[in-house]
């Protein structure tokens, strides 16, 4: 389920048995929000936050080749792959 509001997109709600959602709010209400979903005992994450968690815990050193990569790119662009294997 995702709610969009205008402003800042934010993402919360890491506790099981809850949703994860996303709201865009203009960023003069960030403050306000923040306070709110601190007092209701949410988890905030904005768009930077989830870009650093996603690049700490993507792998370092892939063992792929640069034609294997364009491969996988074109596979899922285009749904094909070369006969070069």
């Amino acid at each position: 389920m995702e709610t969009k509001v205008r402003g800042s997109a934010i993402k919360f709600g890491h506790i099981k048995n809850r949703e994860k959602i996303f709201v865009d709010i203009p960023k003069t209400d960030m403050l306000f929000f923040s306070l709110f979903a601190d007092k209701m005992g949410w988890k905030l994450d904005n768009k930077q936050d989830l870009w650093d968690k996603y690049i700490k815990n993507s792998p370092e050193n892939v063992d792929l080749s640069e034609e294997e990569i364009l491969e996988e790119v074109k596979a899922v662009r285009y749904g094909k792959v070369s006969n070069n294997n």
